[in-house]
């Protein structure tokens, strides 16, 4: 394990339709729907100032306004808006996007819907004990499909002995899904385009040049993609003895 080196940046990803939330994201954008007492957006905000970021990037797009002036509320850390109210851009257009804005060095991506109960470590930290700076140009937070809240798929990835992920291939279940945590260097975009793509057209460059790794997160993570969702992850909340330790 690293010493300890958190990057000083985060970027969240806030700029999505939500259209697997409707009707609840008919009038209000999925960032600020409420959870468990809590906008949704509220909670990697939250795990950001935790892991001592001082300045946030986000992205906005969907009713763009409301996300903005909730935000800008937050004072823990300089917030700064990435606007594509002119055209969204998906995930990895957003933060090709953003690049000018979050500098030259490693920085956290948080989805804005990134949901889950801490264990006895701080994810975040937990991510920046293990960045290997010459080696790595991604390392995505993992969740186990067999705890996650809400979850049904088949999951994402498969690690190698060495945390090297790979795509699980149509035939496979794959143990872990991407929790829309990670830690990325701006040299993963290095050949990437401003125009509109997922973040997996990244992802698999990377995972072709062996360095993109996954690290298996201690804790709870719960999908929140739909309101059906929402019912699963505040119930798993009132269920735990302690409420859950949440970002």
């Amino acid at each position: 394990m690293n010493t300890l080196n958190r990057p000083k940046t985060g970027m969240i990803l806030a700029a999505g339709m939500g259209k697997r939330m409707r009707p609840l994201s008919a009038i209000t954008p999925k960032p600020l729907i409420n959870v468990g007492g809590r906008a949704i957006i509220d909670r990697p905000l939250t795990a950001l100032a935790r892991a001592g970021v001082t300045r946030t990037v986000i992205n906005v797009h969907y009713l763009a306004d409301l996300v903005e002036v909730h935000v800008r509320q937050y004072d823990d850390f300089e917030i700064v808006i990435s606007d594509e109210r002119d055209g969204l851009l998906e995930t990895g257009g957003g933060v090709v996007n953003a690049l000018p804005l979050l500098g030259d060095d490693p920085f956290y991506l948080l989805n804005s819907d990134s949901f889950w109960m801490e264990g006895s470590v701080n994810n975040l930290d937990l991510l920046a004990h293990y960045w290997m700076d010459d080696s790595m140009d991604g390392l995505l937070l993992l969740a186990p499909t067999v705890t996650a809240v809400g979850y049904k798929g088949r999951g994402d990835f498969l690690l190698d002995p060495y945390g090297r992920l790979r795509r699980r291939k149509a035939h496979e279940v794959s143990p872990y899904v991407y929790s829309g945590a990670a830690i990325l260097h701006p040299r993963l975009f290095k050949d990437s385009k401003k125009d509109v793509h997922s973040l997996n057209k990244e992802f698999d460059r990377s995972i072709e040049e062996g360095r993109l790794y996954g690290l298996i997160m201690d804790g709870t993570w719960m999908h929140v993609g739909t309101p059906r969702d929402i019912r699963w992850a505040e119930r798993a909340l009132n269920e735990s003895a302690t409420g859950g330790r949440l970002p």
